[in-house]
């Protein structure tokens, strides 16, 4: 009998590209259970071993291209955050032919391999940029593949300042494996599609690839966030020597832009503290840093540059003291308040820089993931959900 038709269907989870396992935390906090882990980077190996200490050891080192799927258990999900450096609008954009995001095509063949233990659930997730490189046809070759695999397939994109006070927009695919197509409707308009979580370029291709298996489900609203950066700054005593001296301090201010500067002047005479955050940026040939004041962080990066790492300034009381955004710091942005950090700084900043925001992908599972399973464990998916031809008789 295959695996297909079986059921109830476990709440198990395999990750890949699974970094430093914050996919992990926010489905386990959503009652997911995961068994199986891959990424290639012996440093995030090492991280993710060092805070969850699993006794079965469920992560396998390795590239993805040459995983032995037999080694890989049947599970319900299979998550994959693969490299986004080919596909974000700051990288060299050379899409899934590049060196890194090609990996998405190794995610493809292991579930071409696993045959009919596929897993009923598919979580995709990188920049925003996907939905652009190679003006579009990378993210439709991508989920025509997972159409081609049986997976049927929504979109949606959210931006992690929802939940923590950083701007992280990511955007994530659902795929589901069935046998029935869900056709869109015959003459939608733009609107249709649109919503909080679905943008006008997203709700856009939906409407102009008709060839995609799609499968669009209404989304619950997102949550406000309860918190800003202030609530999520270390104390440091002022004669720490994490704060910079005023030279340095001063070079920075004079780097800002004009209206920036304004910003922080004002700032300086409140009898209160205000935290603002800056990455370095080249402008016309010139090292510029630009201030964010609108309590929340800019989007964590990977250490690969001498602009990735994100700046903090505190600033009131006449003074503007500034120093370097922490580990313990990235790990609040990122939800993982209470991560093991057990690493040197670089690898604690890269780990950080390159995962996924935990509450997230927690609120992905309660609100999209879990309502699924639930659906698919009833096979009462019919009367539960509905197509996007249904969606227009609610609307």
């Amino acid at each position: 009998m295959s695996l297909y038709l079986q059921k109830p269907f476990p709440n198990t989870c395999a990750e890949f590209f699974a970094g430093i396992g914050l996919m992990r935390l926010g489905l386990e906090q959503a009652g997911w259970e995961i068994t199986y882990a891959n990424d290639i980077d012996p440093i995030k190996d090492k991280i993710y071993q060092n805070h969850f200490q699993d006794p079965q050891n469920h992560f396998q080192l390795g590239d993805i291209h040459q995983l032995d799927v037999k080694e890989i258990p049947y599970v319900t999900l299979a998550t994959a955050s693969f490299p986004c450096t080919d596909l974000s609008l700051a990288g060299r954009r050379e899409g899934l032919v590049g060196k890194n995001s090609s990996a998405y095509w190794g995610f493809i063949k292991v579930l071409k391999e696993m045959g009919n233990r596929r897993p009923r659930l598919i979580l995709l997730e990188n920049v925003e940029g996907f939905l652009t490189s190679n003006k579009g046809e990378d993210f439709k070759e991508a989920l025509l593949a997972l159409n081609s695999l049986g997976y049927s397939v929504d979109a949606f994109v959210i931006d992690a300042a929802k939940f923590v006070p950083q701007s992280r927009v990511r955007l994530f695919v659902v795929g589901k494996l069935t046998p029935v197509t869900h056709n869109l409707v015959k003459s939608p308009q733009l609107s249709f599609y649109q919503s909080e979580l679905r943008t006008h370029r997203l709700a856009d291709f939906i409407l102009n690839h008709p060839e995609i298996n799609w499968d669009i489900r209404q989304l619950r609203n997102l949550p406000k966030r309860k918190f800003n950066l202030a609530d999520i700054v270390d104390p440091t005593p002022d004669n720490s020597a994490e704060w910079w001296n005023e030279e340095r301090v001063m070079y920075l201010l004079n780097q800002t832009f004009d209206r920036h500067r304004v910003i922080i002047d004002l700032a300086t005479k409140r009898d209160e503290y205000s935290y603002f955050t800056a990455f370095r940026r080249v402008r016309d040939g010139r090292s510029m840093a630009e201030i964010r004041s609108d309590g929340i962080a800019g989007c964590l990066r990977t250490p690969k540059g001498g602009s990735a790492r994100q700046i903090l300034l505190k600033v009131g009381k006449g003074q503007v003291r500034v120093r370097l955004i922490s580990p313990r710091e990235c790990a609040k942005l990122m939800g993982a308040d209470d991560y093991k950090i057990s690493s040197t700084l670089n690898e604690a900043l890269f780990g950080f820089g390159d995962a996924v925001c935990v509450p997230v992908v927690k609120w992905i599972a309660e609100n999209y993931l879990n309502p699924l399973l639930n659906e698919l464990n009833n096979n009462n998916s019919h009367d539960s959900h509905y197509s996007s031809h249904e969606y227009s008789t609610l609307h």
